[in-house]
């Protein structure tokens, strides 16, 4: 552990915490993979803060400090206290990859741990380091580098118990800028997506042993995750890939069904989002954004309708009460009737730059990948309705200049964790007691 690292957690140990006797005790959920409990971008907590005073909330601890945290895109997970995220020890997409524990109240650090990475040829512009958000599943936590490198560590300790990669073992084929994909824990297996000779794998989540692999699927792999759903008592794992939508039977890798009009292209990063029978699928680069029905027996599925104005880049797209939020590259911030279809959207807003969003307790949290500009807004499909605003103290300064502040907001523990590259800021965001 090198002295800046220890340097710097004593800086964050300074800055204390608020007192437990000062907040409301937040309904609390672990936020213990990608795009929170249920990868859908909503944190199941209560009793956070309606609005924010002057200046921001109250600004917890800090990473600053390259050493800290890393480089990288990924967001963090937190889970039992604790804050797991990856990080590379330069901009470089050769740089050396690792898993980073602290305590997530304090910025305490726990362990570190190398990964001992492949090297990566993908474009430096952007910025190497890790893009995908660590699994964590009971003793055991699982990451995947931006080369393919795929590990199962100790919670613990940090001690890796296997390693794969996706590419070396699997055929995969890295994605122009890197892997991202978090992967899924579902029960005794992992799930993946290597792409082309093995379209998705289920590995057996304490040895890393192959339990069955798609190879009807021969897709390239693109930036999105795994979401798990169940239709007509078929249980399947959803994905989009860099061409098609598709649905992979849970029980043998079978692929049920593959579909898609609009054009995917460049990088397709959004996670799907699953409602009902219903999954939305969205895509930057003027793909636009499609809604697919699957058949009452889980089976097949065909494309509904498909639209020009939800283009969603990077930042997720979020349902709730049959409406989906985000930001699409052509309509700005907007709130759209997906089930309805068309091209009208219900509300547009350009009060933020471009970014991405997280809900919590009845709030959108929309954090701007320009300054690092976080908004809260009301989840109402009124209109864009503005409770609070506030700027990270500064931005990463090592980040190549093509890069954006592009991790997702996480919000854990009464806690709000936004990173910028190799910065990480933590505020409390519990709502105060009233007076008695």
């Amino acid at each position: 552990m090198s002295r800046r690292f220890l340097t710097a957690c004593l800086v964050m140990l300074s800055l204390g915490v608020a007192s437990a006797g000062d907040a409301v005790a937040p309904k609390s959920a672990a936020w213990s993979q990608w795009r929170g409990p249920n990868r859908d971008g909503k944190s199941a907590e209560t009793g956070l803060l309606k609005g924010f005073p002057a200046g921001g909330p109250t600004l917890l601890w800090q990473v600053t400090e390259t050493d800290v945290i890393g480089t990288g895109y990924g967001t963090p997970a937190v889970a039992n206290g604790r804050l797991y995220i990856v990080g590379a020890d330069t901009a470089k997409s050769s740089a050396a990859e690792s898993v980073v524990c602290l305590n997530a109240a304090t910025g305490a650090p726990i362990w570190k741990m190398p990964l001992d990475t492949a090297k990566g040829s993908f474009l430096d512009g952007w910025g190497g380091g890790p893009r995908s958000t660590p699994t964590v599943d009971g003793d055991f936590l699982y990451v995947l580098g931006s080369t393919g490198d795929l590990a199962a560590l100790k919670t613990a300790t940090g001690e890796i118990v296997w390693k794969k990669n996706l590419a070396k073992d699997f055929g995969g084929t890295i994605p122009k800028w890197g892997y991202s994909e978090s992967v899924l824990i579902d029960g005794d297996r992992l799930i993946c997506t290597p792409g082309k000779k093995n379209g998705m794998v289920a590995l057996d989540k304490k040895t890393g042993n192959t339990v069955w692999s798609c190879t009807d699927l021969t897709d390239e792999a693109g930036y999105s995750s795994v979401i798990p759903a169940t239709f007509g008592g078929v249980k399947q794992y959803v994905q989009q890939t860099m061409e098609h939508a598709v649905g992979v039977n849970a029980a043998d890798g079978k692929l049920l069904w593959k579909v898609g009009e609009i054009k995917r292209k460049v990088a397709v990063i959004p996670t799907p989002v699953v409602a009902g029978y219903s999954i939305y699928f969205t895509a930057g680069y003027g793909a636009g954004g499609e809604l697919v029905t699957v058949a009452p027996d889980g089976k097949s599925a065909k494309v509904t309708h498909k639209t020009s104005s939800v283009s969603n880049h990077h930042g997720g797209v979020i349902e709730l009460d049959g409406k989906l939020y985000g930001h699409s590259d052509s309509k700005k911030w907007f709130c759209y009737d997906y089930q309805a279809g068309g091209d009208d959207l219900v509300w547009t807003s350009n009060d933020l730059d471009k970014g991405s969003i997280t809900y919590a307790d009845g709030q959108f949290y929309c954090y701007g990948q320009g300054k690092g500009t976080l908004v809260t807004i009301q989840a109402s499909d009124k209109a864009w309705q503005e409770t609070g605003r506030f700027t990270i103290p500064e931005t990463s300064k090592v980040r190549p200049g093509q890069g954006q502040i592009w991790a997702h907001p996480v919000v854990a523990e009464g806690r709000l964790y936004l990173r910028d590259y190799d910065k990480l800021f933590v505020y409390d965001i519990a709502a105060k007691a009233k007076p008695q």
